[in-house]
């Protein structure tokens, strides 16, 4: 697996389930979501510019793509959630198996990072992102190609202890194929 296959496999609209234990608040939390996922052009001027933030080359920049998401959670029934973050894999020209991913919008935090992944040798994408008071990790592995699976954890910034965890199942909409 490298990033190019992993990105091709996992464009289009995936029907999202989510639970969440909350550890810093005793809290179980179960989320259901839509998550589209839409090739970008390495020369769009938000992935342009997004390199450009970080002092990188934009022409290293490999399968843009653009993460939407839409759902809702019973920890608050009243409310619903969106959001939508660009995300720029930049491969290691050494390592196929590894590179960065620049993000305009975090997942730990809603600021914009630069997260280091790799794939293991299962084929799991591995995602660490460093913010300003959390880390994240996060994997995701492909079942088959309509069905992939998402584990997440949210440490303290020194990484001593889990904020959240998180486990996600995720289908591919068939039903949205043009």
């Amino acid at each position: 697996m490298d990033i190019t296959k992993f990105v091709n496999l996992s464009l289009g609209r995936w029907r999202s389930q989510r639970s969440a234990h909350h550890l810093a608040f005793s809290h179980f939390e179960a989320v259901t979501s839509t998550i589209d996922i839409v090739p970008l052009n390495p020369e769009d001027a938000d992935v342009v510019n997004l390199c450009k933030s970080y002092d990188i080359d934009p022409t290293m920049a490999c399968n843009p793509f653009r993460m939407s998401w839409a759902g809702e959670s019973d920890w608050d029934d009243d409310e619903t959630f969106e959001g939508t973050t660009i995300l720029v894999p930049i491969p290691d020209p050494e390592n196929p198996k590894a590179g960065r991913l620049l993000r305009d919008r975090g997942y730990a935090e809603t600021i914009p990072s630069v997260g280091q992944y790799y794939f293991n040798d299962d084929d799991n994408f591995v995602l660490l992102t460093a913010y300003d008071r959390a880390t994240a990790e996060e994997k995701i592995w492909f079942v088959n190609p309509n069905f992939r699976l998402r584990v997440s954890l949210i440490k303290t910034s020194e990484g001593t202890g889990v904020v959240t965890a998180s486990f996600s199942s995720e289908i591919r909409d068939l039903s949205a194929k043009d």
